[in-house]
């Protein structure tokens, strides 16, 4: 047995297929389940009470869809079609809403005309997650998270709602490695290779882990004469894919800059409204203390002379006494 080194601190690897056990440890070196969650997930597992196939929901081509997640629950599928639809041509789109209150549940599956297009936003809006300006990577004003369609494709998978998933925040106390989100570190520690050999657990990937800034591709399907013909992406070379998305990435950095502008020119408009409003409260409430202090002389003058008088009369009266 043996560890990852201290050089693999900050090395990371993702889960090629899906096991419950390995879902819960943080370097996929665990042999026993931590939660309850990952013991329900584990027993769907290894009883089969999950299938994929049987989702009636789970329409399309899973090669050619996307996942997104952590979509604001004001964001309605128009707003979202209208996002999305930059990186291709949208054949379906279904957000996922709850059944009784219709309400959103935060994710959505997108559907692309062909897998080039699925791939590209794929690769653009996971590029975007590491470059300092990635605004095109906001809908709403919610960061949102794309992925592929691992229901469909991830052997094994295991959905949330049975204690399975990917990622996950802390406060759940329910967190998933392997994903996008949350990748498996590299180990720190000895690796029990047997004991996962015999969970069928997949091993880390010692001396070839990854950095979070390469992003792994998702399955692709064995190309045929027709997939050649439609132009997908595994024709192109690796020079042309990466100078397509450095070229969409650059595009959305121009049109986020536009709106960046058109931002702060709306938001300069706003202070200089709020500067005038303010002077012009403080030119109302000085013409008030002004017109509020001359009225208050005037009263003034006016109580000392009816005073005077008053003075006058009682010392007439004395007189005319004596």
């Amino acid at each position: 047995m043996s560890g990852g080194g201290n050089g693999a601190v900050n090395r990371v690897f993702y889960a090629t297929s899906y096991h419950p056990i390995q879902a819960g440890s943080i370097d996929g070196t665990d042999v026993a389940p931590h939660d309850n969650g990952v013991r329900r997930a584990l027993l769907c597992y290894n009883a089969g009470l999950y299938d994929p196939s049987g989702d009636s929901k789970a329409v399309g081509d899973p090669y050619c869809t996307l996942f997104v997640g952590r979509i604001s629950h004001l964001t309605t599928e128009d707003t979202l079609r209208e996002a999305m639809s930059k990186y291709g041509r949208i054949k379906s789109l279904r957000l996922v809403r709850h059944i009784v209150t219709g309400a959103s549940r935060g994710y959505a599956f997108v559907e692309y005309e062909t897998e080039k297009e699925m791939r590209r936003a794929y690769e653009v809006l996971s590029l975007a997650l590491f470059c300092s300006d990635a605004h095109h990577s906001f809908i709403d004003d919610r960061e949102i998270i794309v992925d592929y369609n691992r229901q469909q494709l991830m052997p094994g998978w295991i959905p949330r709602r049975l204690g399975g998933g990917l990622g996950g925040r802390k406060e759940s106390g329910q967190l998933r490695f392997g994903g996008r989100e949350r990748p498996f570190r590299a180990p720190l520690r000895p690796i029990p290779h047997e004991d996962l050999k015999k969970l069928g657990i997949q091993l880390p990937p010692e001396g070839r882990f990854m950095s979070r800034t390469q992003i792994p591709s998702p399955p692709r399907r064995k190309a045929s004469v027709s997939d050649r013909e439609e132009g997908y992406y595994e024709e192109q070379s690796s020079e042309e894919r990466e100078e397509e998305v450095k070229n969409s990435i650059h595009s959305h950095r121009r049109s986020s800059h536009t709106r960046s502008s058109h931002r702060s020119r709306i938001k300069d408009r706003e202070e200089r409204s709020e500067k005038e409003s303010r002077s012009d409260r403080k030119e109302r409430s000085r013409g008030k203390a002004d017109r509020y202090g001359d009225s208050k002389e005037q009263v003034s003058g006016t109580s000392r002379r009816s005073h005077d008088d008053t003075q006058e009369e009682r010392s007439h009266k004395r007189h005319k006494y004596y």
